[in-house]
């Protein structure tokens, strides 16, 4: 039951922080009000408005009364009394009646109130109207041929402090709420910054401007963040200057046994021996350029159907077919998706006849579909395809060059960007690498 609940409330309420605050710090002031408001107009207005329409309607029957003992002189000192003490105006028509029409507001306190009094005493006999005058209420009660009209001040049954009440209930409400937001806005920027700065940097941005700020348990977090991204920075500079002097110890004696195969004798044998020396040597590129995939390369604009054009211009334009819909631009290294797509294509030309390209744009991200009509890949070895120097033994891999680091690069290049690169069957029969990247 609570689960259910549970799950309700979090359908409804907001996701931020900041709008979550907001409810907790607002949702009691208003309850607050919401509650005052009942109690004061429940046993104080209410009452008080019944009380004085109440007297006000005994003050008119005692009127209406005096006027039915047809005793003139009563009937006049009272009229005068009660224009002068009573601010009542009193105007007695003959041979006429009251209107048909209802003028009275079927949800309005004043005339509810009105009406509730008016009715036990003088039945259907009566009509008001409080709308067509600003101040006074127009009453008239019918006395066979004759109508005894009074007008009187709204005050008598509506007490004038309501509108003070509600203007000193609802002005203080909107004000401490907004001291709220003002309050709450300025707590949850610093949570906002540190967010943002994590983003950026699972994407492998820089992030040079962070600063702590806040309340001191969002300045300890953000310390620790940043200290924390500190070392994974030097872990990273210490990965790539340690391969950079792998290649460099590597690449000497690679070259020395070159030049010693170039100077054997045995053609045959050296011929084997430096196919092997070339292999060796890009293996070592490849995997160097696969540990160097997160470089310090700034984030950049980029327009994505620009950079696979300009990729594809490389290639024949019989061997492939460009889809394109949309103008795309997305911020990211550039070199790094550019060697991202070039991979992928250049995969899809070495295992098939022909390639089919497609930019589209989904909801927040870039899609670039690459198919090709080659061999194909078992639905069994997408995942293992992703991993470094991994070949299928058959299939795509067969007689092709290449040490398996292709789509290894390919995907951490794109994941680096909060982007995602999937394997599919694809409708030309060969395999279709779908890149996904945000916007």
């Amino acid at each position: 039951m609570s689960f259910g609940l549970n799950s309700l409330l979090k359908k409804f309420f907001p996701k931020s922080l900041f709008y979550r605050a907001l409810i907790i710090v607002a949702a009691p002031v208003v309850i607050l009000q919401i509650t005052i408001s009942i109690v004061f107009f429940d046993s104080i207005w209410i009452k008080a408005n019944k009380g004085m329409t109440r007297s006000l309607v005994s003050e008119v029957k005692t009127l209406f009364d005096a006027y039915r003992s047809e005793e003139e002189d009563d009937v006049r000192f009272l009229t005068n009394l009660y224009k002068k003490n009573f601010d009542f105006v009193i105007n007695i028509k003959t041979d006429e009646k009251i209107p048909e029409t209802r003028s009275d507001r079927r949800f309005s306190p004043m005339d509810r109130s009105l009406r509730r009094e008016m009715k036990p005493v003088f039945g259907s006999n009566y009509w008001f109207d409080t709308v067509t005058y600003i101040d006074l209420v127009d009453l008239r009660i019918q006395s066979g041929n004759e109508i005894i009209q009074v007008f009187f001040p709204k005050s008598k049954i509506a007490p004038s402090s309501v509108r003070v009440f509600v203007l000193w209930i609802t002005f203080p409400s909107f004000f401490l709420i907004l001291i709220a937001i003002l309050f709450l806005r300025n707590q949850t920027r610093p949570i906002v910054k540190l967010s943002k700065a994590a983003e950026r940097f699972g994407r492998g941005e820089r992030v040079d401007d962070l600063r702590p700020s806040g309340a001191s348990e969002i300045r300890k977090a953000t310390i620790e963040f940043d200290k924390m991204m500190k070392r994974i920075n030097k872990h990273l500079n210490q990965r790539s200057e340690m391969l950079s002097g792998i290649s460099h110890d590597l690449r000497t004696p690679l070259t020395r046994l070159k030049l010693q195969l170039a100077m054997t004798d045995k053609k045959d044998t050296a011929k084997k021996m430096a196919s092997d020396v070339d292999e060796m040597e890009k293996m070592l590129n490849d995997y160097l350029q696969y540990a160097k995939s997160q470089s310090e390369e700034d984030y950049v604009e980029i327009n994505i159907n620009e950079m696979v054009s300009d990729i594809l211009k490389n290639y024949n334009s019989s061997k492939y077919e460009l889809n394109e819909n949309n103008i795309i631009t997305v911020q990211g290294r550039k070199n790094l998706i550019r060697r991202s797509v070039s991979n992928i294509i250049e995969n899809g030309f070495s295992y098939g006849n022909k390639i089919f390209v497609e930019l589209k744009k989904s909801v927040g991200n870039a899609v670039i579909t690459i198919e090709d009509n080659g061999p194909g890949i078992p639905k069994k070895e997408y995942e293992n395809v992703f991993k470094p120097f991994y070949r299928i033994d058959k299939s795509r891999s067969l007689n092709k060059s290449g040490v398996g680091l292709g789509l290894s690069i390919a995907q951490d290049i794109v994941k680096s960007h909060g982007g995602n690169i999937s394997l599919s069957d694809s409708k030309h029969n060969g395999l279709a690498v779908k890149i996904s990247i945000p916007f």
